[in-house]
C-alpha cells in the first residue's frame, strides 16, 4: 500500500482529531485547527472544506486507491481485450472478483490499524456527534458502491446480476465493520485473521453454483430464485458477529 497520507495531510488529520477530543468537536474552530497543523487558513480550506472533511479526509483517499487497486485488475487494465476487441470489458478468468473486492476492503481495515490513535479517537467522536455518524454512513455507501460497479464490470456475464454484486459489496462492508467495530472496542486484538476467514466464507457462497429453488430456514434466512440465480436474505440480532452471517448464508445455501 502507498502512504494514504501527505506530511501536510497528516498534520491537519492529527491536529483536528486532537482539538475535537479534548475541547469538543463544535468548539473548535478551522482556525485552531490550522494553527495546531502549522497551515495557513487558506491551505486549509483547498485541502478541506469543512471541518468535517478533515474528520474524514483518510477516507477520501482511501476511497481513491482503492478505486485505483481495483481498476488495475480489470481485462482492460489487464491488456485481456487483445484477443476480443470488441468487447474490451470481457471477463479474464485469471482474475477473482471476489477475491479482488476483498484485497480492496482489507487495505482499508489495515490503514485503520495502522492509524490506531487516530481511528480511535475518530471512533469516540463519532458516537459523541450524531452529524459525523450520518457522514460515516454516506462513505459506508461509497465503498459499497464502488465495490458494486466493479464486480458488475468484470464478473462473467452470467455472474454479473446487479443484485449479486450489491449482494456480495454489501457482505464484504458489513463483515469489514463488524469486524472492525470489535477492533476499535479492543485494539490490542489481532483480528486480521478473523476477517480473513469471515471473507472466505463469502467467496465461497458466492462462487457456490445455484440451485433451482430454496426454502426458508428455520433462523430467518430465506432464499429466492431470481433469474436462475438466488438471493439470500439473513436477519440476525444487533450483536450478531461477521461469523453469525457468514454462517447463517452458508448454511442457508448447504
Amino acid at each position: 500500500m502507498t502512504a494514504v497520507r501527505t506530511h501536510t495531510h497528516a498534520q491537519a488529520v492529527d491536529a483536528a482529531v486532537e482539538l475535537f477530543s479534548r475541547q469538543g468537536f463544535e468548539q473548535t474552530t478551522v482556525e485552531q485547527i490550522a494553527d495546531a497543523a502549522q497551515v495557513s487558513r487558506a491551505t486549509f480550506f483547498r485541502r478541506f472544506r469543512s471541518k468535517e472533511d478533515v474528520i474524514f479526509a483518510d477516507h477520501e483517499l482511501l476511497l481513491e486507491e482503492v478505486v485505483v487497486m481495483l481498476a488495475a485488475t480489470r481485462p482492460e487494465a489487464r491488456g485481456s481485450s487483445e484477443s476480443n476487441p470488441a468487447r474490451e470489458t470481457a471477463w479474464d478468468p485469471a482474475v477473482d472478483p471476489y477475491l479482488e473486492v476483498c484485497r480492496a476492503a482489507r487495505l482499508v481495515f489495515d490503514h485503520h490499524v495502522g492509524q490506531r490513535e487516530t481511528s480511535l479517537a475518530r471512533h469516540r467522536l463519532l458516537q459523541e456527534v450524531p452529524a459525523l455518524r450520518d457522514r460515516e454512513l454516506v462513505t459506508t455507501h461509497r465503498y459499497e458502491r464502488a465495490f458494486t460497479a466493479y464486480l458488475r464490470d468484470t464478473l462473467p456475464t452470467d455472474r454479473s446480476r446487479t443484485t449479486m454484486s450489491i449482494a456480495f459489496a454489501a457482505s464484504v462492508v458489513a463483515v469489514h465493520n463488524a469486524v472492525l467495530r470489535r477492533w476499535l472496542r479492543n485494539p490490542y486484538l489481532d483480528l486480521r485473521p478473523d476477517l480473513e476467514e469471515a471473507f472466505a466464507d463469502l467467496r465461497r457462497v458466492a462462487a457456490a453454483p445455484a440451485s433451482d429453488g430454496g426454502s426458508p430456514s428455520d433462523g430467518g434466512t430465506d432464499v429466492a430464485p431470481t433469474a436462475g440465480k438466488r438471493v439470500v436474505v439473513a436477519v440476525l440480532s444487533d450483536g450478531a458477529g461477521p461469523e453469525d452471517v457468514a454462517r447463517a448464508v452458508r448454511d442457508v445455501l448447504a
